[in-house]
């Protein structure tokens, strides 16, 4: 195969961000039928097509995506190149954009991200910036480089249709926690004891809740599901003021009793929660990101390792 033509990848490129050769035309200042001619000549180069017709659209085949997910990453790095040298070397704020998963605990979000802040770099400041959102969008966001890095509380689902790389932070056993009154009204042999007892789950979207609700069934116990929340949050709220029981990974069991004011009722050793942190690239060159998944590693969840290992 010849070396690529990087223009006509790049003539690609925009037509696939455009959405099509009449949008991609002007912002190329190109007539239509020159860059149509283009990606014939790309195509026939790959030697696959890179977009059917449907209707009046252009949709990307498999294969486009597969390019489209590598062009990105070049002609997005070479936009950053661009805004680099336009603020020069010095005082330019480097912007650490974090996607954050609906379902991973902020408390666990921000003890990841905290490194970030504390980076030694005054020459070229860090802008912490975070959005929340549904895993899909946010991969959809870090797929098109919106974001450095996406966390979560899974690995990149299988039909997400996004190039990227999973590097898994570290894990956790959850801890069942209540207020003090809760504990008291549910004492005895844990988790035996906790027949009938108030319980807040997770919303169905968590990747915990099934394997939380699969322990209750091999545990035999059936207690009252009072509420479940999307927002952990919100359910941490309403084990604060007492309406049910609540998981939340041991590694943060203490930040939470305190901030919270509730206690830890019994660790489930068996139940394991996983966060992760989803790039596009397989080897970690940002340095926020590195200092984010070096922490987690050697710090946030380093005595869970050994205690598992």
């Amino acid at each position: 195969m010849k070396p690529f033509n990087y223009k006509l990848l790049h003539y690609f490129w925009i037509v696939a961000k455009s959405g099509g050769v009449i949008r991609a035309s002007e912002r190329l200042c190109l007539t239509p039928q020159a860059i149509s001619g283009q990606l014939r000549t790309l195509e026939e180069q790959i030697g696959h097509p890179l977009f059917r017709r449907e209707g009046r659209q252009l949709v990307l085949t498999d294969m486009g995506r597969l390019v489209q997910s590598y062009a990105d990453e070049m002609f997005s790095l070479g936009e950053e190149l661009q805004d680099a040298i336009a603020h020069g070397p010095q005082g330019a704020i480097q912007e650490f954009r974090v996607g954050i998963g609906d379902m991973v605990p902020k408390t666990v979000a921000f003890q990841l991200l905290r490194p970030a802040l504390q980076l030694e770099q005054p020459a070229q400041p860090v802008r912490l910036i975070c959005r929340e959102g549904q895993l899909l969008n946010l991969l959809g966001d870090l797929a098109t480089h919106k974001l450095d890095l996406v966390l979560a509380d899974r690995p990149l689902p299988a039909d997400a249709n996004i190039r990227g790389f999973n590097h898994l932070l570290g894990e956790s056993t959850l801890t069942l926690m209540g207020t003090a009154e809760l504990c008291h009204n549910w004492d005895g042999d844990f988790p035996a004891a906790l027949q009938g007892a108030p319980l807040l789950l997770p919303g169905p979207d968590a990747a915990i809740r099934p394997r939380l609700e699969a322990w209750l069934e091999r545990s035999r116990l059936r207690p009252r599901v009072v509420a479940e929340c999307d927002d952990g949050a919100l359910l941490k709220a309403f084990g604060k003021a007492g309406a049910g029981f609540f998981v939340v990974p041991t590694v943060l069991a203490a930040t939470i009793a305190t901030e919270y004011q509730v206690a830890a009722r019994g660790e489930i050793g068996e139940l394991k929660e996983q966060f992760y942190a989803i790039t596009v690239q397989r080897k970690l060159r940002h340095p926020a990101v590195i200092a984010v998944t070096d922490q987690a590693r050697q710090q946030l969840f380093a005595h869970a390792a050994r205690t598992d290992g």
